[in-house]
């Protein structure tokens, strides 16, 4: 008996040790640092450049932990504190000090942190046009099913500026890439991208001021404007859409007389808008080059999106329009991919959108 509490004795002397008298540790996860200085090429010859601290930018967090967003101070700055230790994506965005109409973006990918100590990162924007026009929402894969059905396709917008826009001439268009080089590339470097596969137009012309885009508020260009669940019971309902794409020289393109029309302007497609299930580009832009044949200028591109199912295929849409691409989710999946956050543009599609597990039309 004797010897049996003696080794109880030392069992719970063994606990002791090694438990109650641990030495605590001298950090807590938490209690690390970033400093993000955001800047802006202030000169007016590109080859001159001169780097100016970007105040009032939106410095966009994303890590394991989720999105938490700051604001830079006066000199281009955003101290951020009592974060925990992770690998974080950066974005920042912010209007041009003089010029409202332009909108800085820049990204800087795969910061560690650590607690304890302050790590410094210096994000160098690119100006792009702040229209307030984004594409919000991709719906491409089809529902779930097994016999390849795909007609629910959609397209959403979102108008984030605090203002009323217009849709009148813009263009819609899918990019499936020349001969020498991917979907959505810059061929010849003369300031346009090719390969203009299908475009659809908004009725009108650019400056005219007939359809209307409140502000925050949402558009669906259906491919199909009809209540699809009539077809797929897994499918959405559609009928009730926005815009619909209608290719008025096909014979047997479904015609929704409720819904207005995107008309097709490539007078040698017969066919409706339709778009890749899991790898394509697709933009929109303001109308003022419709010539599509030769690309078209980017200058003219509100927004554009390319994504992938996997991470293999090189990146071909100009950087100029997007730095990045959207992971996509496998077709007949019933999955769509959407925006973090509505209207959250950086130009870098990889950080910017997410997976949903069912599509939204018309909401986030």
């Amino acid at each position: 008996m004797k010897r049996t509490g003696l080794v109880t004795v030392l069992f719970l002397l063994i606990i002791y040790l090694t438990s109650c008298e641990k030495t605590p540790p001298s950090q807590v996860d938490g209690e690390a640092s970033l400093d993000v200085t955001v800047m802006w090429d202030s000169s007016s010859v590109p080859e001159d450049t001169v780097w100016a601290p970007l105040p009032n930018a939106k410095v966009i967090l994303s890590s394991e932990y989720g999105l938490s967003s700051f604001q830079t101070n006066q000199n281009g700055l955003a101290r951020i504190t009592g974060i925990p230790s992770a690998i974080y994506q950066i974005s920042a965005r912010g209007l041009h000090p003089l010029d409202s109409s332009i909108l800085f973006v820049g990204t800087k990918k795969s910061i560690e942190v650590y607690s304890g100590k302050v790590v410094s990162a210096d994000i160098f924007t690119q100006p792009i046009s702040a229209s307030g026009i984004s594409i919000n929402e991709l719906y491409v894969g089809g529902p779930v099913n097994n016999f390849y059905f795909f007609y629910d396709q959609y397209i959403e917008l979102y108008n984030s500026s605090d203002e009323t826009k217009y849709l009148d001439g813009m263009i819609v268009a899918r990019l499936s890439g020349h001969d020498n080089c991917g979907p959505g590339c810059d061929w010849g470097n003369d300031g346009d991208i090719d390969g203009v596969t299908y475009i659809f137009k908004f009725p009108g012309n650019p400056g005219e001021h007939n359809y209307p885009f409140e502000p925050h508020t949402f558009k669906v260009l259906a491919q199909t404007a009809y209540d699809h669940t009539q077809t797929v019971s897994t499918s959405i309902d559609l009928s009730k859409a926005d815009w619909e794409f209608y290719n008025q020289l096909s014979a047997s393109d479904f015609d929704n007389p409720n819904v207005p029309n995107l008309y097709n302007i490539r007078m040698d497609r017969t066919v409706d808008f339709y778009v890749s299930l899991t790898s394509d580009v697709i933009i929109i832009a303001d109308g003022r080059d419709t010539v599509w044949s030769d690309g078209i200028d980017i200058e003219t591109i509100l927004d554009g999106v390319e994504y992938q199912s996997n991470g293999t295929r090189m990146k071909t849409l100009d950087p100029r329009v997007d730095r990045g691409w959207v992971k996509s989710p496998p077709k007949y999946g019933g999955k769509s991919m959407e925006r973090r956050q509505p209207g959250t543009d950086t130009n870098d599609g990889t950080l910017d959108w997410m997976i949903l597990d069912h599509p939204t039309p018309g909401y986030q």
